[in-house]
């Protein structure tokens, strides 16, 4: 019975890596950028995308890049300033992701915030918090995901998990979620 639960553990984990590795990273208020158009100097910088999702940067003005991948972003600077520049060249490299946090609270060892530096499922967060206290109730774990100004409530049990059950139920997290461990 524990061997069929270790294998089923370790699938669970190997799915999610998979299931991680085909989504990009998307940009999260927080996380900083480094942006350079070549040739020209004047258009190098460091920019921290703002807590409203936006950056701010030369002849471009302000622009959204919250829940954008970095393509998508250096795409939309090409597009904005070929206005001024023939054929602009931009680099756009992630220097730092310190906007792309999950929040953990209620009865685990170490609640608070965890940065997501790679993919990461319930059963990593939860690992990562050090484990349940002693009257964690581990079939009543609940996942609260913001949509916009709608707020999602995604139910997660444990035990169910730790049986080889229900394990689609270990889904990825995002940045922003919060785990709650009553």
């Amino acid at each position: 019975m524990k061997i069929a639960k270790l294998t089923a553990l370790i699938a669970l984990l190997f799915l999610s890596f998979v299931a991680g590795a085909q989504e990009p990273y998307r940009l999260n208020p927080g996380d900083i950028m480094d942006i350079s158009v070549w040739n020209e100097e004047a258009l190098q910088q460091q920019i921290l995308v703002l807590p409203d999702g936006t950056i701010s940067f030369p002849l471009v003005g302000i622009i959204e890049v919250a829940n954008r991948t970095p393509a998508e972003v250096q795409e939309a600077l090409k597009a904005k300033l070929s206005r001024l520049i023939p054929d602009p060249e931009i680099n756009l490299s992630v220097r730092a992701v310190d906007g792309n946090n999950i929040y953990i609270i209620g009865k685990v060892n170490q609640p608070g915030r965890i940065p997501m530096t790679r993919p990461t499922d319930v059963m990593q967060a939860l690992s990562l918090a050090g484990g349940f206290t002693t009257y964690a109730k581990s079939d009543s774990i609940q996942i609260l995901r913001r949509t916009g100004n709608k707020q999602q409530v995604i139910r997660f049990d444990y035990t169910k998990i730790e049986d080889g059950k229900a394990l689609e139920t270990n889904i990825l997290l995002r940045s922003g979620d919060t785990i709650v461990v009553p």
